[in-house]
């Protein structure tokens, strides 16, 4: 195997594990103890998802006579949303969620987004991702940031499902990329046991290049050990029903089991849901409610210690468009899951959809800035106001939500 295509293999299965250090160098991260055995999940759905679909105010009028295509059906009517509190219903092909509803592990917080005003998917990603709002120089993301203060103890501290890593885990602190679906246990040609002899040999120095090998290859036998056996019972049986829900699996197998996992990253697009949106939604909204019952239930015993949370860029416009779909948005509903939610109840400022309590007349207004609930969270991580500072600069919480019990 050439060189140049060794150190690419290299870095497709270690991601962040090599960090870069200047043009011609890379270092290993020394690993250390960690604060907390809570863990986090974060599932970013890009392009933005429409809030108003997600959960319907039902009892308002304005929500019918500003989209008379594509609004949901009231509760109990031919394909009507669930109702969840006599006022807000829950779209229909989420009902996989319902039981986390009623056992109160399941909550929305309205109005959640960006203070800076941005109908930019690129723009608001950058932002929701580098955790400060308004400054475009900042490449580190706030969970790498995060991650650093919990000190990384193992290469699969924290995983991204996917190739790439994504800015929200881009930092000085490695982290692992798990490829998604069948490709997260694909057998390369470093996994060869005659290859990978020669280059344990090669690299078995304490050289920046081979320490970051050395990890690279820690990080992808706890992979391929953890996952291998859910891969090959699922191809065994029929298809999972989409590619989230496999994911889903594969991320709570990395959670509970001796991968030590304790944050995690998966991001899903297709919802900028311009034209045609009824169908498109009822096609992704599906999978995403069968993926997150999916994760809750395989995180077994795990799942007490685990919250998880569902974000997106931005909500839509409130009225529909001429091609039966909604344009860019604000305010939106943060998604979050978990055994110590106070759920079954909606947290955050709802102000109607009345015209003069429209953002612009146009949008669901931001009334909750989107680091105040994840401030909540990472509360949970024994993590003081100063440490939660480092990680979220130039934002002070509020710790006016209160959707999280003691315990």
């Amino acid at each position: 195997m050439k060189r140049r295509t060794f150190l690419q293999q290299i870095a497709l299965f270690t991601g962040g594990l090599m960090i870069p250090v200047g043009a011609n160098g890379w270092v290993s991260q020394s690993f250390g103890k960690t604060l907390s055995s809570k863990k986090l999940i974060v599932v970013f759905l890009r392009g933005g998802v429409d809030g108003l679909s997600v959960i319907v105010p039902h009892q308002e009028d304005e929500y019918y006579d500003y989209r008379p295509s594509i609004a949901l059906a009231e509760p109990n009517e031919k394909n009507g949303v669930l109702d969840l509190d006599g006022y807000f219903g829950l779209h229909p092909a989420l009902k996989d969620l319902m039981p986390l509803w009623k056992k109160k592990e399941l909550t929305f917080i309205h109005g959640c987004g960006l203070t800076t005003n941005t109908r930019s998917h690129f723009q608001a990603q950058f932002y929701m991702e580098n955790g400060n709002p308004g400054d475009t120089k900042m490449m580190e993301g706030w969970m790498n940031r995060f991650l650093g203060i919990l000190s990384a103890q193992n290469p699969t501290q924290a995983v991204n499902v996917g190739l790439t890593t994504p800015h929200i885990l881009n930092g000085s602190i490695p982290i692992a990329n798990l490829p998604r679906g069948k490709d997260s246990i694909q057998q390369q040609q470093i996994d060869r046991s005659g290859i990978s002899q020669f280059f344990d040999q090669l690299y078995s120095g304490d050289d920046d290049l081979s320490l970051a090998y050395q990890q690279g290859r820690k990080a992808r036998e706890i992979f391929m050990k953890e996952l291998e056996k859910d891969m090959m019972e699922a191809s065994k049986n029929a298809p999972s029903s989409s590619q989230f829900v496999q994911e889903a699996k594969q991320m709570a197998t990395l959670m509970k089991g001796k991968a030590n996992t304790q944050l995690g990253f998966i991001d899903l697009g297709q919802w900028d849901t311009h034209v045609n949106q009824s169908t498109r939604l009822n096609q992704l909204l599906k999978p995403l409610g069968e993926g997150l019952a999916t994760l809750v239930k395989e995180l077994g015993d795990t799942y007490n210690d685990t919250t998880i949370v569902v974000m997106s860029e931005f909500g839509r416009t409130v009225k529909e468009n001429g091609n039966k779909g909604t344009d860019h948005g604000r305010g939106n509903p943060m998604w979050i899951i978990g055994k110590n939610v106070k759920g079954g109840q909606f947290y955050g400022e709802w102000a109607t959809l009345e015209e003069n309590q429209l953002f612009e007349g146009r949008d669901v207004g931001v009334t909750t800035d989107f680091r105040e609930p994840i401030s909540n969270i990472l509360k949970t991580f024994n993590l003081s106001d100063q440490l939660i500072s480092q990680v979220f600069p130039n934002f002070i919480p509020q710790n006016n939500l209160n959707f999280l019990s003691s315990t």
